[in-house]
C-alpha cells in the first residue's frame, strides 16, 4: 500500500513538473472521485509487465455463481407481546392470602394466585345457592316455572364465573351448600410473574392489576436494520442469533414481522425475529447479534468490490483486451455480499479485469497520452524508483 500510495505521490509531482502546475494544482486535476467535463473521457492504458507490477496491478475473473448477502445487527430479548397476560379483579374486596408472593416464580395455568374475600363475591355465593334450591323445589313438569328457576341458577353461575371464579370452586359451592368467606384467583396461563403489586391485606378494586404473567416458551428479539437492507430480510426469514450470554451457541428463530415505518433519524427499520425458548435459556432483557443470509441467487454474475472505480457519477472496471490494453467499461451494480458486488451490465462471465490499483489505472486513462506512467518526467516504472 505504501508502494501504491508512493507511486501516486510521485504521479501528480510528474504532472507538476511537466504541465508547469503547482503540486497542488495537479493533485486537484488528479482526483478520482470527480468526472466533470472533458476529464471523465478515458482512453485504453497500455502497461508492460513490469510497469504493471511497479504500480501493484493484479487481474481477476468476472465470476457467475451462487452469491449471498449477510445483514447484521444487534437487538434485545423481550417478551412477547401477544404471550403477556394481567391478573386483575372485577370486584370490591379485600386480599385475604398471597399465595405466588415473588416477582420471578413460574406458574401453571390453574395454579392459585391468591384468596379475595369481597361482600360482592359472598352475595353471590348466597345467590347461587337461593337458586339452586328453588330449583331442587320445582319439579320438571311445571313447565315455564321449572325453566324459570334453571335460568335463575345459570344466572347466579355466569356472575361467579364473570368474577374469575372458576367452575371447580362454583361446583364445589353447589355440592356443599356452604359459602366460604374468600374465593381463590387462579393463573390464566403458564408463565413467568414479571411483576406483583399485591400484598396480603391490601384493599382492591375492579380493574386493579395485580400481577403480569408472561408466556416465555418463546421469546421475541428486535433488532434494527438498514433502509437499503429491507429486501434481504422478509416475514419468515431464518435469522441466527448469538446472545453475549451464550458464547459459542447459536440460536435459530424466524422473522414474523418487519414493522412498516422508517425511523427519519436513523434511516432503519425494526425487525422481530421469534425465538423457540423451551429450555428457557432465552431471558428478556439479554442482548445479542442478529444474522440474517439471504441468497441473491445461485447464477450472479459478480465482481471483486475492490475491482470497481466508483466515481459517484459512475462506476467503472478495465477489462484485458485482446491486445492487451486495459480498457474503461461502465458498469451497473447491483447488492453488495461481502467482498464482492453483483453486476447487472457491462461485463460478461469470464473477461478478464483489473483486481487492484485501479485508482492508479484510472488516472493513466484520464490523462489519455498512451504513453504510459512509465514515460513521465522523474519516473522509472521499469524499477519503480525515481529517476535522478
Amino acid at each position: 500500500m505504501k508502494r501504491i500510495l508512493a507511486i501516486g505521490t510521485l504521479t501528480a509531482l510528474a504532472l507538476a513538473s511537466c504541465r508547469g502546475k503547482s503540486e497542488t494544482e495537479a493533485m486537484a486535476g488528479m482526483n478520482m472521485g470527480a468526472d466533470t467535463g472533458a476529464a471523465s473521457a478515458r482512453q485504453p492504458v497500455h502497461l508492460t509487465l513490469a510497469q504493471a507490477q511497479a504500480m501493484g496491478v493484479t487481474y481477476t475473473v468476472v465470476q457467475r455463481g451462487p452469491l449471498e448477502r449477510n445483514v447484521r445487527t444487534v437487538g434485545q430479548v423481550a417478551a412477547p407481546e401477544s404471550r403477556l397476560a394481567d391478573v386483575t379483579t372485577k370486584v370490591d374486596g379485600f386480599v385475604d392470602q398471597v399465595f405466588v408472593d415473588a416477582t420471578g416464580m413460574a406458574v401453571r395455568r390453574g395454579q392459585p394466585l391468591l384468596t379475595l374475600y369481597s361482600p360482592m363475591l359472598v352475595a353471590a355465593q348466597e345467590e347461587l345457592l337461593t337458586a339452586s334450591r328453588l330449583a331442587a323445589s320445582v319439579d320438571s313438569s311445571e313447565g315455564d316455572a321449572w325453566r324459570q328457576a334453571e335460568s335463575l341458577v345459570e344466572a347466579a353461575r355466569r356472575r361467579l364465573t364473570y368474577w374469575d371464579i372458576s367452575p371447580e370452586q362454583i361446583e364445589r359451592l353447589e355440592r356443599t351448600g356452604g359459602v366460604t368467606k374468600t374465593l381463590t384467583l387462579i393463573a390464566p396461563v403458564d408463565g413467568v410473574v414479571l411483576e406483583k403489586m399485591v400484598v396480603a391485606g391490601q384493599s382492591v378494586m375492579p380493574g386493579m392489576k395485580l400481577y403480569r404473567l408472561a408466556d416465555l416458551s418463546s421469546v421475541w428479539i428486535e433488532g434494527e436494520v438498514f433502509e437499503q437492507d429491507l429486501p434481504y430480510v422478509r416475514v419468515g426469514a431464518l435469522a441466527r442469533v448469538e446472545l453475549t450470554a451464550h458464547p459459542g451457541r447459536s440460536f435459530t428463530g424466524r422473522v414474523s414481522f418487519v414493522y412498516p415505518v422508517v425511523d427519519e433519524q436513523s434511516r432503519t427499520v425494526r425487525v422481530r425475529v421469534v425465538l423457540p425458548n423451551s429450555g428457557g435459556a432465552l431471558k428478556p432483557g439479554m442482548y445479542g447479534t442478529l444474522y440474517f443470509d439471504a441468497r441473491l441467487g445461485d447464477r450472479v454474475l459478480s465482481v471483486p468490490a475492490e475491482a470497481v472505480v466508483m466515481t459517484g457519477e459512475r462506476n467503472l472496471v478495465f477489462v484485458v483486451g485482446a491486445a492487451g490494453a486495459l480498457e474503461p467499461h461502465d458498469v451497473t451494480l447491483g447488492a453488495r455480499a461481502g467482498d464482492r458486488v453483483e453486476v447487472l451490465s457491462g461485463v460478461k462471465e469470464g473477461e478478464r479485469i483489473v483486481g487492484s490499483a485501479n485508482f492508479l489505472v484510472d488516472a493513466e486513462s484520464r490523462l489519455g497520452s498512451g504513453k504510459g506512467m512509465a514515460d513521465m518526467p522523474g519516473m522509472d516504472m521499469e524499477s519503480g524508483r525515481k529517476r535522478p
